[in-house]
C-alpha cells in the first residue's frame, strides 16, 4: 500500500503548490494593477494557466468598501481612492432600500405593475392615498403613498405626509420629482401605464386593481419600479446616525466609511455645495450631511401650511392693493417666523433665498369646496371665486405672469417677502445668530427688470432699518434661467449682486422642452440616441452648458469678482458638477440628500483638473 498512499500524498502536495501559485499570482496581478481582478485560469496536469485578468465588477457598496480597503491596505492613496467610486453610488448608502430576495419574489408573482422614472431614490411602501388631504388623514394610521396624476405645490402637505410619491406623468425635473428629491423621499414619476380611477377609488394596470384607502403599494424610487402590495424597507444607517440620531456612529460600518470618504473628499474640494431647502429640518438635515449652505430657499413652499394658504389665497383673490395688502399683513409674521427657524438652522452659513416664483393660478382653489370656502373669507359669492379662478388661467402658465413679472404687477408682495427676510435677519442677531441672507429675483430676462424689482426691495429696507433704528443690508442677486438673460448678463450684472444659475428653466426654455410633459418622448430620445441622457436630469453641456458658461464669462467681464452658483437638479449630478467646476462656478447647490454626492463630484472635479 505503500506505493498509492506516496501516491496520494504527492497528489495533494502538488494542488497545495498549485493553489498556492495561483493566491500568490491572484496578489501579484491585484498589486500591479491595483484593483480587484477578475480572473480567469485552468489547470492541466497539475500545471497552473492564467487565460485573462480585468477589473473585476461589483456593486455600489462593494466599489466603496474595495476603495477604502485598498488605502488602508497601502496600495492606492486617498485621492486614486476618491477618482473610483462613483458619486452617485453614495446615494445607495443613504436611500431605504427593500429587501432584494423579497423583490424577486414579487416580480415572480406577478405583483411588478410597472416602471415609471426614478426620479427619487429610495424604497417606500404603504396604503394608497389619491389626495393631499387623504394622505395627511391617513398617515396617522400607517405609512401613505400618495398617488397622483401629477402633484402641484398645493399638494406639498400631503407629499410630507407620505412616504413616497408616485405619478402617472411627468418627468425627473417635474414637480413631485423636484420636492420628493428634496424632502429625501422616494418617488416614481411618469408611470403612464397607470390608471388612476378618483370617482372609484382605484390604481389599476390591466387586471391589477388596488383600491385607494385599503391595499398596499410599494415604489422604488430607485428603479422606477411600482409593485403591488407591501415589500419591506429597510432604513439607510447613515440616516439613522446623521438625521434620526437613533444609531451610534460607532456602532456603524458603513456610516464609518461613509464619513471617510466625506472626509477625504473635503480636503480636496475647491467648489462649495450648498443644499435647495424651504423649512429649519430640511437646513438641519442638510447642514448634517456637510452642505455650506442654502443655495435655493423657495419661499412659496411656506405658503401651504396651516391658515397660510387662506391668507395667501385671499390676496391673490383680493380686487386691489389695499385688499392685498391686508392679507399680506396676515402672511408676513408666519414667514417672518420662517425665516428665523431657517436662519439659527444655518447659523453663519449663507441662505440664498428666491422671491415668490410659480404662477398665482398654482394656489388657488380648483375645486368647489375649496372655493366655497374662499368666499366665505372673502365675503363674497361662489361665483365671483370661480370667475376670480378663471381670469388666472393661462395658456402657457410656466412662461406667462410668474417670477419677478408678479412683483413688478404687485410690488406689495415682493415687498412683504424683503421685510419678512430682513426682519427676520435683525430678530436673530438679537439672539448671538449670524443671519447670512442672500435675496434673489426669479426670471429676470431684461435688466430692467432687475431694476424695477431692486428699487422696490432696497425702498422697503430703508424703511425696515428707519424703524429699528439698523444699518442691515444684504446682497440682492437673480437667477439666470431664461436663455436672453444669459446672452445680456454683462448688463444685468451691473444691478446683480451675483448670479445663481436656474437649469430647470433654462433647460425647459433652451430646449423647448416641457420639464413636466417630457416624460412622455424624452426616454425615446435617449434610447434611440438622440440625446445621450435626459437633459433635466445631466446638464446639456454643448447647448445650455454654453449659456451657463457665455453668462459667467460676459458678468465677470462687468463684475470680475461676480459670485456665480447654480440651483437646478444638475447641481446634485456628478457630470454637471464637474462642468460646473471647469467653467468656474463658485458653488453648486442640491436637495438635501444629494449633498453628499455633489461634495464627492466637487472633489473628483478638483482631482481631474
Amino acid at each position: 500500500m505503500a506505493g498509492p498512499l506516496r501516491r496520494v500524498q504527492g497528489h495533494r502536495e502538488g494542488k497545495a503548490r498549485t493553489f498556492k501559485e495561483l493566491l500568490d499570482t491572484a496578489t501579484r496581478l491585484e498589486q500591479h494593477f491595483k484593483d480587484m481582478q477578475d480572473i480567469e485560469f485552468t489547470i492541466e496536469q497539475g500545471k497552473l494557466y492564467m487565460l485573462q485578468t480585468r477589473v473585476g465588477k461589483r456593486t455600489a457598496m462593494a466599489g466603496i468598501r474595495i476603495a477604502l480597503d485598498m488605502v488602508k491596505e497601502g496600495m492606492i492613496d486617498e485621492a486614486t481612492a476618491l477618482k473610483r467610486i462613483n458619486a452617485d453610488d453614495l446615494v445607495q448608502l443613504l436611500a431605504p432600500i427593500f429587501d432584494p430576495k423579497e423583490k424577486k419574489a414579487f416580480e415572480k408573482a406577478g405583483k411588478l405593475m410597472t416602471k415609471g422614472l426614478n426620479a427619487g431614490p429610495g424604497a417606500a411602501t404603504g396604503r394608497i392615498a389619491l389626495s393631499a388631504e387623504e394622505a395627511q388623514e391617513m398617515a396617522a394610521a400607517g405609512p401613505v403613498v400618495l398617488v397622483r396624476l401629477e402633484t402641484s405645490p398645493e399638494d406639498l402637505a400631503g407629499m410630507v405626509a407620505a412616504e413616497g410619491i408616485l405619478t402617472a406623468r411627468g418627468g425627473m425635473t417635474s414637480h413631485a420629482a423636484v420636492v420628493a428629491r428634496g424632502m429625501g423621499k422616494p418617488c416614481v414619476c411618469g408611470a403612464s401605464a397607470l390608471s388612476i380611477d378618483i370617482a372609484n377609488r382605484t390604481v389599476s394596470i390591466g387586471e391589477v386593481v388596488l383600491k385607494a384607502g385599503e391595499d398596499f403599494i410599494s415604489i422604488d424610487g430607485s428603479t422606477g419600479e411600482v409593485f403591488a402590495g407591501q415589500l419591506s424597507a429597510h432604513p439607510a444607517e447613515v440616516n439613522q446616525v446623521l438625521v434620526d440620531k437613533i444609531l451610534k456612529a460607532e456602532d456603524s460600518e458603513t456610516y464609518q466609511r461613509f464619513a471617510t470618504i466625506m472626509n477625504w473628499a473635503n480636503k480636496v474640494r475647491s467648489m462649495k455645495v450648498r443644499t435647495n431647502a424651504d423649512s429649519p429640518h430640511d437646513a438641519d438635515v442638510a447642514r448634517a450631511f456637510g452642505a455650506e449652505g442654502i443655495g435655493l430657499c423657495r419661499t412659496e413652499h411656506m405658503f401651504f401650511e396651516g391658515d397660510r394658504i387662506l391668507a395667501f389665497r385671499e390676496m391673490i383673490l383680493s380686487k386691489d392693493a389695499e385688499g392685498r395688502k391686508t392679507a399680506l399683513a396676515k402672511i408676513l409674521p408666519m414667514q417672518r417666523s420662517d425665516f428665523e427657524g431657517i436662519f439659527e438652522a444655518m447659523n453663519g452659513l449663507p441662505v440664498n433665498i428666491r422671491l415668490i416664483d410659480p404662477p398665482l393660478h398654482e394656489f388657488v382653489p380648483h375645486d368647489e369646496k375649496g372655493q366655497e370656502e374662499m368666499a366665505k373669507v372673502l365675503g363674497v359669492s361662489l361665483e365671483e371665486v370661480k370667475h376670480r379662478v378663471e381670469k388666472l388661467h393661462e395658456f402657457n402658465p410656466m412662461m406667462g405672469h410668474r417670477g419677478c413679472r408678479l412683483g413688478i404687477t404687485y410690488p406689495e408682495i415682493i415687498r412683504m417677502q424683503m421685510r419678512a427676510i430682513c426682519e427676520a435677519a435683525i430678530n436673530v442677531a438679537k439672539k448671538g445668530i449670524v443671519a447670512m441672507p442672500e435675496v434673489m429675483v426669479p426670471l429676470v430676462g431684461h435688466v430692467k427688470e432687475l431694476t424695477y424689482t431692486k428699487g422696490e426691495m432696497l425702498d422697503e429696507l430703508a424703511l425696515i432699518n428707519q424703524e429699528n433704528g439698523t444699518d442691515f443690508s444684504c446682497p440682492i442677486g437673480t437667477m439666470i434661467e431664461i436663455p436672453r438673460a444669459a446672452l445680456t448678463a454683462d448688463q444685468i450684472a451691473a444691478e446683480a449682486d451675483y448670479f445663481s444659475f436656474g437649469t430647470n428653466d433654462l433647460t425647459q426654455m433652451g430646449f423647448g422642452f416641457s420639464r413636466d410633459d417630457s416624460g412622455s418622448f424624452l426616454p425615446e430620445y435617449v434610447a434611440k440616441k438622440i440625446l445621450e441622457d435626459d437633459p433635466f436630469q445631466s446638464l446639456d453641456q454643448q447647448g445650455i452648458g454654453e449659456l451657463v458658461r457665455i453668462a459667467g464669462e460676459k458678468g465677470r467681464s462687468t463684475k470680475p469678482d461676480l459670485k456665480l452658483g447654480v440651483c437646478g437638479e444638475h447641481g446634485g449630478d456628478p457630470r454637471s458638477v464637474k462642468f460646473f467646476h471647469k467653467v468656474g462656478l463658485n458653488y453648486v447647490s442640491c436637495s438635501p440628500y444629494r449633498v453628499p454626492v455633489a461634495i464627492l463630484a466637487a472633489a473628483q472635479a478638483t482631482l481631474e483638473n
